[in-house]
């Protein structure tokens, strides 16, 4: 009932956050805190306007008008959204900035964690249950590596498992993001989706990754892995490993209904070398658990010879069983990290393995960070300088597989990868660089 000339005078007090949170309590509000004269107050404090220029050549000049033109030629609105737009750009420029040095070992961005950080940008992810209605889970503890971010989220207020359908994993950045301090959950804010799973018969559909005493963990592409408690196979924590190659832009550029899509790679044909395509590959590779780093590092001149193509796939090898001047040993006891309110756990024998595999000129052209897990082999170790039981790891996705095989030394109780090998999709060669194998 209060007269509206007397909420515009209480809204021209308001932030921009707080102008728009109050213009989602009803229709009535969202119309006065639409108003072009408050935004325009707001634009024209944050921006400076142009100042008026006169070119002797020409009668054009270049103005911007804060009268009342600009106000009453306006839409209602129209200033809000010319804030909002330009507040988002100034973000993105910084961003970008950021993303623009690159790591040579890598090739991605040197500063992802501190671009991250001016971006505002936060993960969640939304369960739905079979009646259609949504659970969102916020609180989360975020690591970063070199190459990827491992995104843990634990609560003592899971939904039944049993009634769940889908797990949908969404990028969350502020619409209006200020450096100076930490976002505000109840502010506007964007969803971009970055991947959804669905979660009906998930220990029968999923791949089954290890388990402790107290929780079992089932893994689904990419990079989900879901820890049950075995008593009553119940949701104990959720854990997803993102890449970051385009992980900004995932986690941005989405609806809330619609995955981004990657820019196809523009293939550049190679008539001089006959080999184009199968060589100068070089792997940034790194096995960790969480806190602990088991193996970081980079593997140069990879190449595959024609003769190697079989079955659709290019061979790299990275680490030959004949060649024990290159078998690798692992750093630490093998596990992945857990953890929840009350509980912590190892699960041992299963890790995450992040795979950044570069081009011949140094873009990244297969990448992806996922838990997989150590499966004991059946066959003794052949080789003279091991005795120990013979454990592999296999990962496969759309793009490429990739094979390891470890040892295991009783005596000095560690690790050695004695093969590691990465199978290449011609397809995804030939679409890249425009060949055919």
């Amino acid at each position: 009932s209060m007269p509206s000339e007397m909420l515009m005078k209480i809204f021209s007090y308001l932030d921009a956050v707080s102008l728009l949170c109050v213009g989602c309590v009803n229709k009535h509000f969202y119309h006065l805190a639409n108003d072009n004269g408050i935004w325009l107050k707001i634009y024209s404090s944050c921006f400076q306007p142009k100042r008026t220029i006169w070119k002797m050549e020409s009668e054009q000049t270049e103005t911007v008008s804060w009268g009342c033109a600009a106000l009453h030629d306006r839409k209602p609105g129209y200033w809000k959204k010319e804030y909002i737009f330009k507040q988002i750009a100034a973000v993105k420029t910084r961003v970008m900035r950021l993303v623009k040095p690159v790591d040579p070992y890598t090739g991605l961005p040197c500063k992802n964690k501190e671009a991250m950080k001016v971006s505002g940008l936060s993960w969640i992810i939304v369960l739905k249950d079979k009646n259609g209605k949504e659970h969102v889970m916020e609180k989360a503890n975020i690591s970063f590596k070199d190459t990827s971010v491992t995104i843990l989220w634990y609560s003592t207020n899971w939904p039944c498992l049993d009634i769940l359908s889908t797990l949908k994993l969404f990028g969350v950045t502020p619409l209006l993001p200020d450096p100076s301090r930490a976002p505000s959950k109840n502010g506007p804010r964007r969803r971009s989706l970055i991947a959804e799973y669905h979660l009906a018969n998930l220990t029968e559909s999923s791949v089954a990754v290890g388990a402790d005493k107290l929780v079992q963990l089932f893994s689904l592409n990419p990079g989900l892995l879901v820890g049950l408690w075995k008593e009553k196979n119940e949701i104990a924590f959720v854990m997803v490993s993102l890449h970051c190659h385009q992980l900004l832009e995932r986690s941005t550029l989405g609806s809330a209904t619609v995955q981004y899509a990657l820019p196809p790679n523009e293939p550049v044909l190679d008539d001089v070398d006959p080999e184009y395509g199968l060589h100068d590959y070089n792997l940034h590779l790194d096995m960790h658990g969480g806190s602990c780093s088991y193996l970081c590092g980079t593997f140069k001149s990879l190449f595959c010879r024609k003769g190697d193509i079989e079955n659709g796939y290019l061979r790299l090898t990275v680490v030959s069983l004949k060649d024990n001047t290159k078998h690798l040993p692992l750093i630490g006891t093998v596990g992945l990290s857990w953890e929840t309110d009350v509980f912590k756990g190892n699960v041992k024998d299963c890790y995450v393995m992040d795979v950044t595999l570069l081009d011949e000129t140094g873009k990244p052209f297969w990448c992806f960070s996922a838990p997989v897990y150590m499966e004991l082999s059946s066959k003794a170790s052949s080789l003279y300088d091991y005795m120990g039981h013979i454990y592999t790891t296999d990962y496969a996705d759309s793009e490429g597989k990739v094979c390891v095989e470890f040892v295991w030394l009783e005596e000095t109780k560690e690790y050695f990868i004695v093969n590691l090998v990465l199978y290449i999709s011609t397809k995804k060669v030939n679409n890249w660089y425009g060949t055919n194998y």
